[in-house]
C-alpha cells in the first residue's frame, strides 16, 4: 500500500503529482467520512468509464478530494485522453463524463479532458497546471495509476 506524504499546513497534499492506484486513492481519501465514500464511489465510477474508452492517457484527481478537508463538494478530475479519441464515439453511459456540465450535474463532479495533441507544453506540463489552486498558490495532486508498475517515481 502506497506511503502517503503529510499534508502541509493548508491541508494540501505537498507540491507534486502523487501517482497511486484507485484502491490506494480510495483507501487514503475515500473512507473517513460519509461524504468522503460518496465521493469516491463517484471518482471509481468516472474512472471506471473513462477506462473502458481504452483512450485514457493519464488520470489525475485534484481539488478538495485529495486534502484534508473532512467534507469534500465534489471530486475535481482531468483526464488527458489518447489523440484518436473521439467524444462523440462514446457509449450513451460513458459519454456524460466527457460533457463538463452534465457530470457535474449528474455525478456531482468536476471532469476536464483534452487529447495529447492539445498539451501544446507536453503531457507532463499539462498535468502540472493542475497544481496551481485559484489564489495561484500550488498543491499536490494525484495521478491514478492502473499498477505499481507504472511508477515512474514522481
Amino acid at each position: 500500500m502506497k506511503n502517503w506524504p503529510e499534508f502541509d499546513h493548508n491541508g494540501d497534499l505537498p507540491v507534486g503529482i502523487h501517482e497511486a492506484t484507485l484502491d490506494e486513492v480510495l483507501q487514503h481519501f475515500g473512507t473517513e467520512t460519509v461524504q468522503r465514500r460518496l465521493i469516491g464511489q463517484r471518482l471509481e465510477r468516472i474512472y471506471r468509464l473513462a477506462s473502458e474508452t481504452g483512450q485514457v492517457a493519464r488520470f489525475v484527481v485534484f481539488g478538495s478530494f485529495v486534502t484534508a478537508k473532512p467534507d469534500p463538494g465534489d471530486v475535481d478530475i482531468f483526464m488527458l485522453m489518447e489523440d484518436s479519441f473521439d467524444s462523440n464515439q462514446v457509449g450513451s453511459e460513458a459519454a456524460i463524463i466527457f460533457d463538463h456540465l452534465a457530470v457535474q450535474n449528474l455525478e456531482g463532479a468536476s471532469v476536464f479532458w483534452i487529447r495529447r495533441l492539445a498539451a501544446i507544453d507536453g503531457d507532463q506540463e499539462a498535468l502540472e497546471h493542475w497544481q496551481i489552486k485559484r489564489d495561484k498558490t500550488r498543491r499536490g495532486i494525484v495521478e491514478v495509476i492502473n499498477d505499481d508498475s507504472e511508477r515512474s517515481g514522481v
